[in-house]
């Protein structure tokens, strides 16, 4: 019973993957932490969204282990539970291989900050992570990705309050927000800008990046201390 609202949280954000269109069969999956209690709940590994159910959804504490639950959970577990371990304010955590911005993590390539679309959520390039290193690949491969992700936070000194979005080279995003519910909005989110960025390259292939102060205004009149976007 003291694990039913982020079973629910979890469940609920999890179906939402594929009604906006960002996975395919099981590629993905979505948690949602309780830091009170130092667990996180979690889509069970290999299960299909139309077979999932609230009780279905695995509890495991922030070192990953398994808390409460009848099946295996994600294969992804340890890099979520890295992030929550180490980045405390965030909520939930979305991991999927939506076609548009995996292929940009394929390509090994940040996403530029071409439009205003992107500078109403980002001021920066989406970052895309370097590939993982052989002796990562050969260790604790899931927990490594953790460290994979916060490693390019830090060498680029990005803040993951700011940037709620990541490529990771060669494999997929992963996004994260206060909420489970805000992570998913940023994983549709970075498909859509990933989309536009792909088209945007096709139609003028010099393109430049949208310049500061249009970069400055769109992010500060959505995010910014006198933001008008919205009702308050």
């Amino acid at each position: 019973m003291k694990y039913d609202h982020i079973r629910e949280a979890a469940y609920k954000a999890n179906m939402q993957l594929p009604e906006l269109g960002l996975v395919l069969f099981t590629f993905g999956n979505v948690s949602a932490v309780d830091r009170s209690l130092g667990v996180f709940a979690i889509k069970p590994s290999g299960v299909p969204y139309n077979e999932l159910s609230p009780g279905k959804m695995v509890i495991v504490d922030l070192d990953g282990n398994k808390v409460e639950g009848d099946l295996r959970p994600s294969s992804d577990t340890l890099t979520h539970a890295v992030l929550y371990k180490h980045w405390k304010n965030i909520g939930g955590i979305v991991h999927t291989h939506s076609t548009f911005a995996t292929a940009w993590a394929q390509s090994q390539r940040d996403i530029p900050i071409f439009g205003t679309t992107h500078a109403d959520h980002n001021t920066v390039d989406i970052p895309c992570a370097p590939p993982m290193g052989d002796a990562m690949i050969k260790g604790n491969y899931e927990y490594e990705t953790g460290f994979q992700i916060m490693n390019c936070f830090k060498e680029r000194n990005l803040n993951y309050e700011e940037v709620e979005m990541i490529l990771v080279g060669n494999h997929a995003p992963f996004t994260w927000g206060k909420t489970p519910a805000k992570a998913v909005y940023n994983s549709a989110v970075l498909e859509n800008i990933a989309h536009m960025a792909y088209l945007t390259e096709q139609i003028n292939a010099s393109v430049p990046r949208l310049k500061k102060a249009l970069i400055k205004k769109h992010f500060e009149r959505k995010h910014g201390p006198d933001s008008y976007y919205g009702q308050h």
